[in-house]
């Protein structure tokens, strides 16, 4: 099918280029720049050796940001293309005894690794849209991590300023983020007026009811033990609005991602947030970093895309603990474990799963994991037989 192999090593500014024939001899290699020119450079030597781009394939491996736009100018071209994770380029390379490395030769052994498995290899090509998803994906992957962070700084500065406040109400809630906004300590508190404490509680939209009347944060403001400190009363409303920002970043964002996911996706997606437990917050990311769910032959395939597929080292009579990879997609290894955190709290045949096999002795981590491949059987087993979860047989 294909008569022409060519695998690319990316840098920032330029990448290096490498084309084998069917019998796996080096036809060219150039080294372009990373710009407009570079991608024509490429495409008129990929023209001079193989007029049909459709039997031309690519190999490149994925570099952060730097390899996306030439990856789309390639696909846009109609030339199959893939992505290959360099930890597997890095473990083919090892088979050399030559131990030189240079761009060119990374080039050189991209493109014969592509020759060796051109049957077996699994092609993973991305649409813009699954990119599109991906980047939503990720962003909002990030962004909960700082949410996370700055949710502790703001737990941290008030056990200094106000340490019994945590004890009576829910201090993240948006009601009392914007009132520490204002009154960041006890001491404040203490010093204001009723009215204006009162007035602290309805601000902008956020005119809600807290679990307590404010007068008992007057009285436990004045009887507080919190320290004295104007730093710390000037770093907290920073702290609290940037927090305030990145909740509201984050429902923009996964309000964008479930409508992308939605038009692009709509019967995967219906059918993921068929099971109980799974809503649109963990299948819209799913459904980003798995891709096509078709490109898999097999559940194992996505385990072992995710990192979740189990490793063993033995050695004669010796045999190591048992764990998962960790070698695959990070991002779709989280998701999949909070996914599968959340499928548990509902009764069901995988909450069930999920008790069984604590019972059986397995610590809290370990029967997660076991349901969280069992999770993968059946959505592969939903996607593929095309059935909503009530009707899916859970294998």
């Amino acid at each position: 099918m294909y008569s022409l192999f060519v695998g690319i090593d990316v840098s920032k500014d330029s990448f290096s280029v490498a084309g084998l024939n069917d019998k796996a001899k080096l036809l060219f290699s150039l080294s372009p720049l990373m710009n407009a020119q570079g991608f024509s450079e490429l495409l008129k030597a990929l023209r001079s050796h193989q007029k049909d781009l459709s039997s031309v394939i690519i190999a490149l491996e994925s570099t952060g940001p730097y390899h996306l736009n030439l990856f789309s100018f390639l696909v846009s071209q109609g030339i199959t293309t893939i992505v290959v994770n360099p930890l597997i380029i890095a473990n083919f390379a090892k088979l050399s005894l030559r131990k030189t490395k240079t761009d060119k030769k990374d080039a050189v052994t991209i493109a014969r690794f592509l020759f060796l498995n051109r049957d077996s290899i699994s092609l993973l090509p991305s649409s813009q849209q699954t990119t599109d998803l991906r980047d939503l994906a990720r962003e909002r992957e990030s962004i909960l991590k700082m949410i996370a962070s700055m949710k502790n700084d703001v737990r941290r500065i008030l056990q200094s300023t106000f340490p019994e406040l945590e004890n009576l109400v829910d201090i993240l809630g948006d009601t009392m983020l914007y009132f520490l906004k204002v009154f960041p300590s006890a001491r404040l508190i203490a010093q204001a007026t009723p009215e204006a404490i009162a007035q602290g509680f309805n601000q902008g939209d956020w005119r809600r009811r807290i679990s307590v009347h404010f007068t008992n944060i007057i009285a436990l403001a004045k009887t507080s033990v919190g320290a004295t400190s104007p730093s710390k009363e000037m770093i907290l409303p920073g702290k609290i609005e940037t927090l305030l920002y990145l909740k509201k970043r984050v429902d923009e964002i996964t309000k964008m991602l479930v409508r992308l996911c939605k038009s692009t996706k709509k019967e995967d997606f219906a059918l993921l947030t068929s099971i109980r437990g799974v809503n649109v917050k963990t299948a819209a990311p799913f459904l980003a970093e798995l891709g096509d769910y078709q490109n898999f032959q097999s559940y194992k395939k996505i385990l072992a895309f995710a990192g979740l597929d189990p490793t063993t080292h033995q050695s004669g009579k010796y045999e190591g603990m048992s764990m998962i990879s960790r070698r695959g997609n990070r991002h779709l290894r989280k998701v999949i474990y909070n996914m599968t955190f959340c499928v548990v709290r509902y009764a069901g045949p995988l909450r069930d799963y999920f008790f069984r096999r604590k019972a059986e002795g397995l610590p809290f981590r370990k029967a997660l994991l076991a349901t969280s491949h069992k999770l993968v059987r059946t959505i592969f087993a939903m996607l593929n037989g095309r059935t909503f979860y009530k009707f899916a047989e859970v294998v």
